[in-house]
């Protein structure tokens, strides 16, 4: 897989490029993730703060409310808004990448889809793709080994 993805913002004030693939890519249709990109569901690619590499312009952080009152900080361009990034939990050293902000978001497609009890009934789901109603239950069990080792790493 192309581990050099580059993304950014609709204005093009805002670039930047993932170090290395991500740990696990996530379509998730929970109502928070609705009503932050206006649409069905959000496409997040998790990966490590320091693996992404901001090579133009700069973010302006916007802290959320959501249904679980856990903190959400939307990284987004500071021109233009558009969320590139989000740090659920304020957990400072892996964030969820936003794949439709990627100059080629198809290469990242979703590994799992999440939540999907609030997935809208017009959305259809790929058969060969896990789908959970909530979450999955453990990373231990579905994330990969790799993935599993790199989330380690940063003390989760």
């Amino acid at each position: 897989m192309n581990t050099n993805l580059s993304g950014g913002c609709g204005c093009g004030a805002l670039r930047y490029r993932l170090k290395t693939a991500p740990m696990i890519v996530h379509c998730c249709h929970c109502k928070d993730c609705q009503r932050q990109t206006g649409s069905a569901f959000v496409i997040n690619a998790i990966i490590e703060r320091d693996n992404i590499a901001l090579e133009q312009g700069a973010t302006a952080v916007h802290a959320i409310p959501t249904d679980s009152g856990r903190p959400h900080d939307l990284y987004r361009c500071a021109e233009c808004g558009v969320t590139v990034w989000s740090d659920y939990g304020r957990r400072r050293t892996m964030v969820f990448v936003r794949v439709g902000t990627l100059d080629e978001p198809a290469l990242l497609p979703p590994d799992v889809h999440i939540f999907t009890r609030s997935k809208l009934p017009w959305v259809g789901l790929p058969p060969d793709v896990p789908a959970f109603e909530i979450f999955y239950s453990s990373v231990e069990e579905f994330w990969p080994e790799e993935a599993r080792r790199r989330r380690r790493a940063l003390g989760f």
